[in-house]
């Protein structure tokens, strides 16, 4: 009995029945099955079984198991076409290394022992025993994939990618090795413009999943934990049930604004500061302390260099990375709102820097309100961010004409501190925000 015939017949089998025919299994065919994807996968983390697709979507809440499911396609790739060429894909290169090479669930650890590959490291690649090899390459480098063949392609967390247009573009430029060259994209969903056209597009296959799908696979105290935190809202619904969610109605800020603001090189910048949101207090479910550092050209473009905002920092904590941020890219002002612990906010910031200009402001008017001619400059395509800054533009989209609020989290304090430094650099008195001082 082949062991293929044999994962069907389990499979076909009552647990009670499966049980007493694993327990006849000499040890070498148990570790064997133990490998065989094909009887422990879900229907939904198979791929298609025609040959028309060019692309496999996956898009899965957190848990679902994508990793797994691109890793062991990527295996069956190279066991079918043991000399073929493939493209590991990932946000950066640590990301394609930690996660899709050496992760629990990654090429080397789901492979069996006598087709394990070798990590190169110094030359980024993967090769097997029977010769394939995989080339990994990053996100934060588009260029990296000019040139490059490759008969299939694994994207992760293609959601997350700094640069995604140009990357995919370079990527399906080299997709061309083979009789049916093709690339499985493992994600969770986010509503980004290449997701948009994928989803349409005429050969991409969608495979859809949810974290409650693998619980048998997850710690309990991890699915309670996220039920806790997320069930219910916006962000549960896509990072947990997998959702693809769209702009809210009356949203101040667009997705599609958002995909439209991203630069690939910042020219030089004539100011640039580092603006603060501080929260009301540092426990670990406070609001975060929204950091956002700017900076604006000679023709009155602005352009987003960073968001290190975090939560549940003290005082000191945020002001420390405030002033390291400030000092990384090159500001000469922080500029912090004192709504949220008046005259401690200029002291916690003076004591880690006594040199550095700092501007002290207080909001007269809510967040939606100050975010409002912000939103103006973005549509005339007169802000950029330098990348995909993925949580601060999904609150920016978060914020709703009128004064809402529906995004991921509790409260805005993201796009709070991006208002800010705009405002300071763009607006100036335009905004009418009175200052409470400036030193």
């Amino acid at each position: 009995m082949s062991l293929t015939s044999l994962a069907q017949q389990l499979s076909a089998l009552s647990a009670a029945e499966r049980r007493a025919v694993l327990a006849d299994l000499p040890p070498e065919r148990l570790a064997a099955l133990a490998k065989d994807w094909r009887f422990w996968a879900r229907p939904n983390q198979l791929p298609p079984a025609h040959d028309t697709w060019r692309t496999w979507l996956v898009l899965a809440g957190r848990g679902f198991g994508k990793t797994r499911t691109g890793a062991e396609w990527i295996r069956a790739c190279v066991t079918k076409h043991p000399r073929c060429r493939v493209a590991l894909v990932a946000a950066s290169y640590n990301e394609a290394r930690e996660v899709m090479i050496e992760g629990e669930s990654g090429l080397m650890a789901i492979a069996p022992d006598h087709a394990r590959p070798r990590y190169e490291i110094s030359r980024r690649r993967l090769l097997w025993p029977s010769g394939a090899q995989a080339l990994v390459y990053s996100a934060e480098d588009a260029d990296g994939l000019r040139g490059g063949q490759h008969h299939f392609a694994w994207c992760d967390e293609l959601a997350k990618w700094p640069n995604t247009e140009a990357v995919w573009m370079n990527l399906q430029m080299g997709l061309r090795l083979g009789k049916h060259p093709r690339a499985c994209v493992t994600t969770t969903p986010r509503p980004i413009g290449l997701i948009k056209k994928m989803l349409v597009a005429e050969r991409t296959i969608v495979a859809r999943g949810r974290m409650h799908d693998n619980l048998a696979a997850l710690p309990a105290d991890f699915v309670l934990s996220l039920e806790r935190a997320y069930a219910g809202t916006r962000m549960g619904r896509q990072e947990i049930d997998g959702d693809f969610i769209e702009d809210i109605e009356g949203a101040l800020f667009s997705r599609a604004l958002m995909d439209a603001c991203h630069v690939d090189s910042v020219p030089e910048l004539m100011r640039v500061v580092v603006a603060v949101d501080p929260p009301v207090s540092h426990s670990a479910t406070a609001d975060a302390c929204g950091i956002v550092a700017a900076g604006i050209a000679a023709d009155g473009h602005v352009y987003v260099l960073a968001d290190a905002s975090l939560q549940g920092a003290s005082p000191e904590h945020w002001a420390r990375v405030a002033v390291d941020v400030a000092a990384r890219v090159g500001a000469d002002r922080i500029v912090a709102e004192v709504n949220n612990g008046g005259d401690l906010v200029g002291s916690v910031l003076r004591a880690q820097n006594a040199v550095l200009p700092l501007k002290l402001v207080r909001a007269s008017r809510g967040k939606v309100a100050r975010a409002e001619p912000v939103a103006a400059l973005y549509e005339r395509g007169h802000v950029h961010h330098a990348r995909a800054f993925s949580a601060l533009e999904d609150e920016l989209c978060g914020l709703q004409i009128g004064g809402g609020y529906a995004g991921a989290t509790r409260s805005p304090d993201r796009a709070d501190a991006l208002v800010w430094a705009v405002t300071e650099l763009a607006l100036g008195a335009l905004a009418a925000v009175p200052q409470l001082r400036s030193l």
